[in-house]
C-alpha cells in the first residue's frame, strides 16, 4: 500500500472523551495529517475495535490510512491500512503474514541492528526516537540525531523522528534523512488541532526543502 509519512499524528486518549478524541483526530486530517495511529495502551479489545471503526470512518473520509497500535487483530477486524508494532508485542515477520503483502507494517527501531532486522522481517517504515523526552505516559528514551540518521542510512525504507517533537524544536532534524515526523501531544493536546497539524506539516516541508 502507498502511503505519505510526512505527518503522522498519534492519538493519545489519557487527556480526552470518545467525543474529543475523534473531534482532534478530525482536525488532524483536516489540517493535513498523512497518517494516523490510533493508540490505545489500556484499552480492552472490544472497546479498542469499536473507537479504531469509529476513528476509521473519520480517516477514510480523508483518504489518510489509519495504524493500529500494537494490536494486529484489531487491525484486521476494522480494515485498517496497517499495524504499528514495538520491540514487545508481535513481531515484524508475523505481522506481515497475518496481514498479508498489501498492508503497511510499520516498527519501532531505535538502533541500526534493529532497523535491518525490521526491514528484512517486511517492515514498510520506521519509527525512531524519542529525540525529545515524551509527556505522553508511553516509556520512552530519548535518542540521538546521529543514530537517527544511522537508521535512516541503513534501511531503504521511511523513517519517521518521533518523540516530544513540535514546530517550535524540529530544527534538530533539519540534516537528516527522515521522510517524515510523528507527533502526539503536539496536535493531541493542542486548542486547535488542525491549526496544529497544519503549522507543523508546513514547518517541516520547508525544513526539508531547505
Amino acid at each position: 500500500m502507498q502511503f505519505d509519512p510526512t505527518l503522522y499524528v498519534i492519538t493519545d486518549s489519557t487527556y480526552h472523551t470518545t467525543e474529543t478524541l475523534l473531534h482532534a483526530v478530525d482536525e488532524a486530517c483536516r489540517g493535513g495529517a498523512t497518517l494516523i495511529q490510533l493508540r490505545e495502551k489500556d484499552t480492552g479489545g472490544c472497546s479498542y475495535l469499536e473507537l479504531a471503526q469509529q476513528v476509521k470512518s473519520i480517516t477514510d473520509r480523508y483518504s489518510v490510512p489509519l495504524i493500529i497500535d500494537d494490536r494486529v487483530d484489531v487491525a484486521i477486524a476494522c480494515d485498517a491500512a496497517g499495524v504499528h508494532v514495538g520491540a514487545s508485542d508481535l513481531p515484524v515477520a508475523v505481522c506481515r503474514s497475518l496481514l498479508g503483502p498489501d498492508k503497511i507494517v510499520g516498527a519501532t527501531a531505535k538502533t541500526v541492528e534493529a532497523a535491518v532486522a525490521a526491514y528484512n522481517d517486511g517492515a514498510d517504515y520506521l519509527g525512531t526516537g524519542a529525540i525529545y523526552p515524551t509527556t505522553t505516559h508511553v516509556t520512552t528514551k530519548v535518542t540521538p540525531v546521529s543514530v537517527l540518521n544511522d537508521v535512516c542510512r541503513a534501511v531503504p525504507i521511511p523513517v519517521v523522528a518521533i518523540g516530544g517533537l513540535n514546530a517550535d524544536n524540529m530544527d534538530v532534524l533539519a540534516d537528516s534523512p527522515i521522510k517524515g515526523i510523528a507527533v502526539v501531544s503536539a496536535v493531541m493536546k493542542a486548542d486547535d488541532p488542525c491549526a496544529a497539524a497544519a503549522h507543523i506539516k508546513e514547518k517541516f516541508l520547508k525544513m526539508m526543502n531547505k
